[in-house]
C-alpha cells in the first residue's frame, strides 16, 4: 500500500504540426502511463521550454474518450451511431469496398487522404505507399505551408535559412506573420534572451494585437493581405535614406538597380494607404532595420495564407537582402529548414511504384472533389472510397458547405483512423482506433530548427489501438499491395530511411537523442552564394519555374516578378464590408487538443474579435451573437470587442469544432478553396464577409 510508483524519465519529440518539434522529457510511470511532460534542456532549440498544451499531454493520451475499438456505422451518415466490430472485420470491409470501387470506377476512384496530425515520417507518409502501389489517386497537400515555402525559396533558391538559435544573438528580431506565443513558443525563448542579454528589440508585424505583439517593443498592425505593400514601403526608405548595402547587393543579388527603380513609386505614403500603417511607423521601422546590422527576420506561415501569400513572403524576404543582414551573426532570415533534412523517403512512400500518369488531387479542394467538380477531379472518375489518417477535413478544410455535402454522400465509403471521434470520424462508415506518438516508433525532424530524432515507443496503447503502419500492413495484405515496406517494422523503416539518407543507423541516432544537423555559418548565411544556379538572391521572382512544388496553379501568370502589393486578395466590398482571418488559437493546434479539458477551459466558446467602433455602428454589444456570411456560407458565434485590429478587420481564433458554433456551422464555412498561385494552397486568412446580429443560442 505504501509502495511508490516507479517513474522513469524517457525522451521523445513532439509530433504535432508545429515548427518547434520540441524535444521532450517524459515521465513514464510504472511503464504503463505518463505523467509530466517537459521541454528538454539538452536540445538547444527547445532549451527546456514546451507549450502548455503539450505539458498537459497526460490529459490527451489518457483521455476517457479515446477511441479503443474498431466500429461500423449502424445509423444514417453523421448520426454517430456505431457498433463495435473486430479488426479483421473492419479491414476486410475496407479492402472489399476499395476493391469494389476499383472494379466499377477504376483505381483512381480510391483516394487515401492524410495530413500532419503527426509529423513522424513513418506514420504520416506511409499512406502514400498504399496509393502508389495500388495506383490510387495521389494526394497533394496544400492546407499548410505550400505558399510560404515557394515564397521563400523563390528568393533564396531553397527552403533553409539562418540558424534560428541566432535570434538569441540578434540586435533586432522581426517576428512577421506568426504568433509564436500561440504557435511556437521557442521563438520567444530565443528572442527574449536577445532582449535580456543584448538589449535587442523585438518587432512584431501582424494583423491584430495578439499575444506576441503584446510582448514586442515595436508593433506594426496591418490590414490582412497587405504585407507586401508594407515591405515595399520599408525598402523604399532603405534605398532613399542610404541604408541599402549596395556592395552586398552587387555581389549577392540579381538586380538591385532594377529593384530600386521599381520601388521609387512604392513610397511610405503609397504603402500606408494600402496597409493602414501610418507613414511615420513605416519610416521608423525602416530606419531601425537599416541601422541594425544584426536584424533577424523570423517569417511565419500566417501572412502567406492569402491569395497573394507567396508574393508577400518574397517581398518580406527581400528586406534583409537589401540591408545585407545575411552577412552577420544574428542577421538574415528564417522560415523553415525543409531543405536540410535530405530524408530519402523512397521506401516509406514506395517511390519505386509511382505512376506519374496517376492524377493527384488537391487536399484543400476536398469539398469540390467529393461533390463531383470535374476540374477538381482532373477530368477523372468520382472519388468513391477514402482512407483518412492524421487529419479532420470535416472541420478544417475550406468550403465546408461542399465538404459536408460531399461526406454525406451515401455512395461514398469512408474509413477514418483516429484517436478521438472527430467530426470527420462521425461521418465515416468504418472508424479505427489509432495510437498516439508515445505508443509507436517514428522518425522526426524540426521544421523550425536543425534537429532530427527517433521517437521511440514508451508505453503500450490502450484497448485495441493500432498504429498507422499496422493499418497499412493489414490493408496491404488484403489488397494484394506488394511492397517490401509493408513487411517491415517501423524501426526497420526508420533504420533503412536513415541509411539511404546518409544519416547512419537508428541506434546511432537514438544515442544522439536529438542530432543537430544545422549547416555551418557560411552555408546558413549563403556567404558562398544563394541556392539558385547563378548563386544570387533573386529580387526578380521566376514564378513559372519555382524551385519547389507543382507549378502552374492559380493565376500564376499575373504574379508580380518584383516585390509589390498584388491586388488579387478578396477585398471588402459594399455587400461584404469586413475582412476575416482565422488565426491560430493558443490551446488548440488545428483540431488537435480540441478534446482536452485544459485547452477547452482556456479557449471557451468560439468568438470573433471586432473593433468597438465597427460594433457600435451595427449596434452589436460585447458578447452578442452575430452571423458572418459570404457567398460560401454562414457561421454564428459571439463577438469580443477588441481595439487591437484595424477598422473593418475581424479575427476568429480557431479551429473550434463546427458543433461548438451556434447552429453547428464552423468558421471554415467562409473560407475558399481556390488554388493560390503558383503551386497551390488555401487562403484561410483572406475572406470578405458581412456581419449581422443573430438571435442568441437557446
Amino acid at each position: 500500500m505504501n509502495q511508490h510508483a516507479k517513474v522513469d524519465i524517457r525522451h521523445s519529440t513532439c509530433p504535432h504540426d508545429c515548427p518547434s518539434a520540441c524535444a521532450l522529457d517524459i515521465e513514464v510511470i510504472d511503464g504503463r502511463s505518463i505523467g509530466r511532460v517537459r521541454g528538454s534542456k539538452v536540445q538547444t532549440y527547445t532549451a527546456g521550454v514546451v507549450c502548455a498544451k503539450v505539458a498537459r499531454y497526460a490529459e490527451r493520451i489518457h483521455h476517457p474518450d479515446r477511441l479503443l475499438h474498431p466500429m461500423r456505422r449502424t445509423g444514417p451518415k453523421g448520426s454517430g451511431q456505431f457498433a463495435r466490430i473486430s479488426w479483421d472485420d473492419a479491414l476486410d470491409e475496407i479492402a472489399a469496398r476499395f476493391d469494389q470501387a476499383e472494379r466499377e470506377f477504376g483505381a483512381q476512384s480510391v483516394w487515401p487522404y492524410y495530413y500532419a496530425g503527426t509529423m513522424g515520417l513513418v506514420m504520416r507518409d506511409g499512406i502514400n505507399r498504399l496509393a502508389h502501389v495500388k495506383k490510387y489517386s495521389r494526394f497533394y497537400g496544400t492546407i499548410c505551408a505550400t505558399v510560404a515555402r515557394i515564397g521563400f525559396a523563390i528568393g533564396t533558391g531553397k527552403i533553409a535559412g539562418v540558424d534560428p538559435r541566432e535570434m538569441g544573438v540578434s540586435d533586432l528580431v522581426v517576428i512577421w506573420g506568426t504568433n509564436p506565443v500561440n504557435t511556437q513558443v521557442n521563438v520567444m525563448t530565443h528572442a527574449s534572451r536577445a532582449r535580456k542579454e543584448r538589449g535587442a528589440k523585438i518587432a512584431a508585424i501582424d494583423i491584430y494585437n495578439n499575444d506576441t505583439m503584446k510582448q514586442a517593443d515595436i508593433k506594426i498592425l496591418l490590414r490582412p493581405g497587405t504585407d507586401g505593400a508594407f515591405a515595399c514601403g520599408v525598402m523604399n526608405v532603405l534605398f532613399r535614406e542610404g541604408y541599402a548595402d549596395r556592395a552586398y547587393m552587387d555581389r549577392y543579388t540579381d538586380c538591385p538597380d532594377e529593384l530600386e527603380a521599381h520601388l521609387a513609386t512604392r513610397t511610405p505614403e503609397w504603402a500606408s494607404a494600402i496597409s493602414g500603417v501610418p507613414v511615420e511607423e513605416i519610416e521608423a521601422f525602416a530606419r531601425v532595420v537599416g541601422q541594425t546590422k544584426r536584424s533577424f527576420f523570423r517569417l511565419g506561415y500566417g501572412f502567406t495564407r492569402s491569395r497573394n501569400g507567396a508574393a508577400q513572403m518574397h517581398a518580406a524576404l527581400c528586406i534583409p537582402a537589401v540591408t545585407g543582414a545575411w552577412q552577420y551573426e544574428g542577421g538574415g532570415a528564417f522560415f523553415n529548414n525543409a531543405s536540410i533534412w535530405k530524408f530519402d523517403e523512397s521506401i516509406i512512400e514506395g517511390h519505386d511504384a509511382i505512376d506519374r500518369a496517376t492524377r493527384w488531387l488537391d487536399q484543400s479542394q476536398v469539398g469540390r472533389i467529393l461533390t463531383g467538380d470535374a476540374e477538381a477531379l482532373k477530368g477523372g472518375p468520382p472519388v468513391k472510397a477514402m482512407l483518412i489518417q492524421n487529419t479532420n477535413p470535416v472541420t478544417v478544410a475550406p468550403e465546408q458547405a461542399l465538404v459536408r455535402k460531399g461526406f454525406a454522400r451515401e455512395d461514398l465509403f469512408v474509413a477514418v483512423h483516429e484517436q478521438f471521434m472527430t467530426e470527420t470520424a462521425v461521418m465515416a462508415d468504418i472508424v479505427l482506433p489509432a495510437t498516439m506518438f508515445m505508443e509507436h516508433d517514428d522518425l522526426y525532424y524540426g521544421g523550425g530548427h536543425g534537429h532530427i530524432s527517433v521517437g521511440a515507443k514508451l508505453i503500450d496503447p490502450p484497448g485495441e489501438c493500432r498504429s498507422n503502419h499496422e493499418v497499412l500492413q493489414g490493408l496491404g495484405r488484403r489488397l494484394n499491395a506488394v511492397h517490401a515496406a509493408f513487411e517491415m517494422t517501423p524501426r526497420e523503416l526508420i533504420d533503412a530511411t536513415l541509411k539511404k539518407s546518409g544519416h547512419g543507423d537508428i541506434e546511432t541516432l537514438e544515442s544522439d537523442l536529438w542530432r543537430d544537423i544545422q549547416p555551418d555559418f557560411r552555408t546558413s548565411h549563403y556567404l558562398d552564394g544563394f541556392a539558385h544556379a547563378d548563386k544570387k538572391f533573386h529580387f526578380k521572382a521566376d514564378w513559372a519555374n519555382p524551385p519547389v512544388g507543382n507549378p502552374g496553379l492559380g493565376p500564376w501568370a499575373q504574379m508580380p516578378s518584383l516585390p509589390d502589393h498584388w491586388t488579387i486578395i478578396e477585398e471588402a466590398d459594399e455587400k461584404h464590408p469586413f475582412r476575416l482571418a482565422t488565426s491560430p488559437s493558443r490551446s488548440y493546434l488545428n483540431t488537435s487538443f480540441n478534446e482536452t479539458p485544459g485547452s477547452q477551459a482556456r479557449e471557451g466558446a468560439p468568438t470573433v474579435m471586432m473593433h468597438p467602433e465597427d460594433a457600435a455602428a451595427l449596434s452589436i454589444a460585447d458578447g452578442g451573437a452575430v452571423t458572418l456570411g459570404n457567398t460560401r456560407g454562414e457561421t454564428t458565434l459571439t463577438v469580443k470587442l477588441f481595439d487591437g485590429v484595424r477598422r473593418g478587420v475581424l479575427i476568429a481564433e480557431s479551429i473550434h469544432p463546427n458543433k461548438a458554433h451556434i447552429g453547428g456551422r464552423g468558421i471554415n464555412m467562409l473560407t475558399g478553396a481556390e488554388a493560390i498561385a503558383p503551386i497551390g494552397g488555401a487562403a484561410f486568412h483572406d475572406n470578405k464577409v458581412w456581419v449581422k446580429k443573430a438571435a442568441p443560442a437557446i
